[in-house]
């Protein structure tokens, strides 16, 4: 029964392992660019990252990890073409509503939220950004190298009426 349990671990643990990246995808990337933008307002910005592949696909497509963030990608069909765009928000703005109790008794200040540093999954540069994708219900990533920064896009402010 001992060698049972212990084989039962580590099968768990090798599952554990590293996440697999496939070298050879089901679908062809013909352009991957990203540009950062400023929004109207102070304090609003983001990164627009935008892949084009060359045919249309019907692969089912989640989510892209770009400059250490993760998002969910939006896909659309444009002139026989699958467009798939990811949106990251840097804007300072976002944490601000959070309350804060600052007080010189710590015990006031027990109610606060830790933040959470999540772990990033995977180690990348810059110009790189990897896609996860599912094929017959298992997600399988893919490393998208040299993605191109183009020029930044600046809003306009709102003017006050």
């Amino acid at each position: 029964m001992k060698i049972l349990s212990i084989v039962a671990i580590l099968f768990g643990f090798s599952q554990c392992g590293s996440t697999k990246i496939v070298k050879t995808p089901p679908f062809k990337i013909e352009s991957a660019v990203y540009n950062h933008w400023t929004g109207g307002l102070p304090g609003v910005s983001g990164t627009r990252v935008e892949i084009r592949l060359s045919e249309k696909s019907s692969i089912a497509f989640d989510s892209l990890f770009f400059l250490n963030k993760a998002t969910k990608v939006e896909i659309r069909e444009e002139k026989g073409n699958t467009f798939l765009t990811a949106h990251f928000s840097t804007s300072k703005k976002r944490n601000q509503n959070r309350d804060v109790i600052l007080h010189s008794d710590s015990k006031m200040e027990i109610n606060n939220k830790v933040p959470v540093n999540d772990k990033f999954p995977f180690e990348l540069k810059e110009n790189e950004a990897i896609i996860s994708y599912k094929i017959d219900e298992k997600t399988k990533y893919y490393k998208i190298e040299n993605v191109e920064q183009t020029k930044p896009d600046f809003y306009p402010s709102v003017k006050k009426q």
